[in-house]
């Protein structure tokens, strides 16, 4: 199908541009959001005729997604969920959620402008990109730990995770008897104290 695009859709055109794209693409996405026309005669028409006013919204828009942007640069979130010891998240972390600490944290942002290839589903540091505009589009850091602490070190760099399996490797030690018959359990030395009672 072919359209007739009225602003900026990345990885297709810009404004006035026709292009050809996938009938579900057009009927489910471009069209419904207003971000395009069918490419008829009559409204290539219409678009001619209203294309400096077009023009002049998409410019408008433009400017105050710029203004929202200046809040929203080098902004840093903390986000504390339940994990498992391998760094797992009971759940996951959705655009909604981080658009609710966004807005928690004083900037504008609704879940649509969020954008995430996949849901987060462990606990990190992660670059989220915020698209507030077709043409502007800031990072957005965001930390997720099960606790402020962890979210302190990780900001700072630390690798929770290697962290605690080095503790758990560090922390585990087997008696090893090189005299004991196999199958037998090992026994303790007793104390100094035991002995003499005995």
């Amino acid at each position: 199908m072919q359209v007739i695009l009225l602003e900026r859709v990345e990885k297709l055109g810009l404004i006035g541009d026709v292009v050809t794209v996938k009938d579900g693409f057009a009927r489910n996405f471009l069209l419904p959001r207003g971000k395009a026309l069918r490419a008829n005669e009559a409204n290539k028409k219409k678009f001619e005729a209203n294309r400096a006013q077009i023009e002049a919204e998409n410019a408008k828009r433009r400017e105050a997604a710029q203004k929202d942007s200046k809040g929203l640069e080098g902004k840093s979130v903390v986000l504390i969920r339940q994990a498992s010891n391998t760094g797992q998240l009971y759940g996951s972390v959705s655009a909604r959620d981080l658009a609710d600490a966004l807005e928690a944290d004083g900037a504008t942002v609704s879940k649509n402008q969020i954008v995430l290839d996949r849901p987060i589903k462990a606990l990190g540091v992660y670059d989220v990109r915020v698209a507030l505009h077709s043409e502007v589009a800031v990072v957005v850091k965001v930390n997720i730990a099960r606790s402020p602490e962890e979210a302190d070190l990780q900001a700072q760099g630390v690798d929770i995770n290697a962290q605690f399996f080095e503790r758990e490797a560090a922390g585990f030690t087997e008696a090893y008897d090189p005299n004991a018959e196999p199958g037998e359990i090992g026994r303790e030395e007793p104390a100094e104290g035991e002995a003499e009672e005995a």
